[in-house]
This record gives structure tokens, C-alpha cells and sequence, in this order.
């Protein structure tokens, strides 16, 4: 398990791939680089701790829009190109917000997951933790004394790994996925980044059969 600092072309990127309306307008060149910038700064700016240059955030956007150019280059060539898969089902989303951290500590949380299960995955986004583990009795007592942890589950989910060999470019792959599955009338609930893999989550009734879209893609290569 591993937790890593965040860049801001990173959290541009998981901005856009999160939010359909953008990621389309982008995919057809009609976003103002600036305004959007604009509109982002803000959340940056919350999820870095620090204040950002609106520059900065431009050149970020700019380059993750070029990534689709340079996709549509080597369409012939699979983004997924050896890449490997790996499907969970049963799957739980376990979200609390920063603000809230004091009350969870996420490394004491960490500690009391490795004692129940070392299926789990642990992220730091935009605004939040995130917990990816199955569903189970004994992960949700973790959170028992959580006074509104009703709204911290989420459930009925899938989980799809992607792993990229480093010698290729993992910088547009969520971009490719959403865009293939959306083709195919998928859509993703979430999307999250490590150094080494990319996770998506589905709705488990759509999980299998994402799996099999993206395994025919990656056989194709």
C-alpha cells in the first residue's frame, strides 16, 4: 500500500476524468483552457494545502487536453498494450473528508484494516480518504464509532485494476478506459491513481462485462 504526494497536473487530471461534462468537451476541443483553470483553482489549491499559480494549473490542463491528440495518433496501438487486469466484486467505498480526519485518523485506520484483511486499497483525493475493501462485518466496525457513518458507505461496487508496465505511458489510460466503456454504455463510478496501477470502480452489475471489453482491447494488441 502506498500513499504519495499529489502534483497538480495529477489532481487536474482526476478532476476532469471525474467530472463526464468536462471530460467531453475536452475530448472535443471546446473547453477555454483559462476559464476552466479558473473554475479548478480553488479545488487545488484545498487539496495541495497551498496556493497554486493559475499558470500552472493552465499548462496542466493543456497537457492532459494534448494527451488525447497524441491517443488519437496510435489509435492502431492499444493504451492498453500489456497491460495486465485484475476484477474484484463485493466491493465497499469507505469516504470521509478531510475536515473530518481529526475524528478518523487515517494511519490509526490503516493499522486496524491490516489487523482484518490485507485486501484493501487506501487513497488520498480531491477532498477526502478513500478506503476500497471488500464488504464485510468486519470492516464496517472499524467505523463504529463514527457519528455519520451511514454516509460513509458505499456499496455494490467493482474494482478493476490496471496494471502498466513502466516502460509505457500511464499518463492518458483512465482518459482511454472511461472513453471505451463509455462507447460501450459504461460508466465509471471512480477512478484512482497510484505510482504502480490504476483502479477503476464500476457498479458490480457492469463489472464483468467491462472486463471483458477491456480484455478483448488489450488481446487485440
Amino acid at each position: 500500500m502506498r500513499v504519495s504526494s499529489i502534483s497538480i497536473p495529477e489532481v487536474v487530471k482526476e478532476m476532469i476524468t471525474r467530472n463526464r461534462s468536462i471530460y467531453d468537451c475536452m475530448k472535443m476541443d471546446l473547453i477555454n483552457y483559462t476559464a476552466l483553470a479558473v473554475k479548478l483553482q480553488p479545488e487545488i489549491e484545498k487539496v495541495l494545502g497551498n496556493s497554486v499559480n493559475l499558470n500552472t494549473v493552465v499548462v496542466a490542463i493543456k497537457r492532459f487536453a494534448d494527451s488525447f491528440e497524441i491517443k488519437d495518433e496510435v489509435k492502431e496501438e492499444s493504451v492498453l498494450k500489456n497491460a495486465r487486469l485484475a476484477l474484484t466484486d463485493g466491493i465497499m467505498d469507505i469516504k470521509f473528508s478531510v475536515k473530518d480526519s481529526n475524528e478518523m485518523n487515517p494511519m490509526t485506520i490503516l493499522d486496524k484494516f491490516s489487523k482484518v484483511t490485507s485486501n484493501y486499497e487506501f487513497f488520498r483525493v480531491s477532498d477526502s480518504f478513500r478506503f476500497l475493501a471488500e464488504d464485510m462485518d468486519d470492516i464496517r466496525q472499524i467505523f463504529n464509532n463514527v457519528s455519520n457513518r451511514e454516509n460513509m458507505f458505499s456499496t455494490g461496487l467493482a474494482k478493476i485494476r490496471i496494471s502498466i508496465p513502466t516502460s509505457q505511458n500511464q499518463s492518458d489510460v483512465v482518459s482511454y478506459v472511461a472513453e471505451v466503456l463509455h462507447e460501450n454504455g459504461i460508466e465509471l463510478v471512480n477512478a484512482f491513481f497510484s505510482q504502480d496501477n490504476i483502479v477503476i470502480i464500476l457498479n458490480e452489475r457492469d463489472s464483468s462485462r467491462a472486463y471483458d471489453i477491456l480484455h478483448s482491447d488489450i488481446l487485440r494488441t
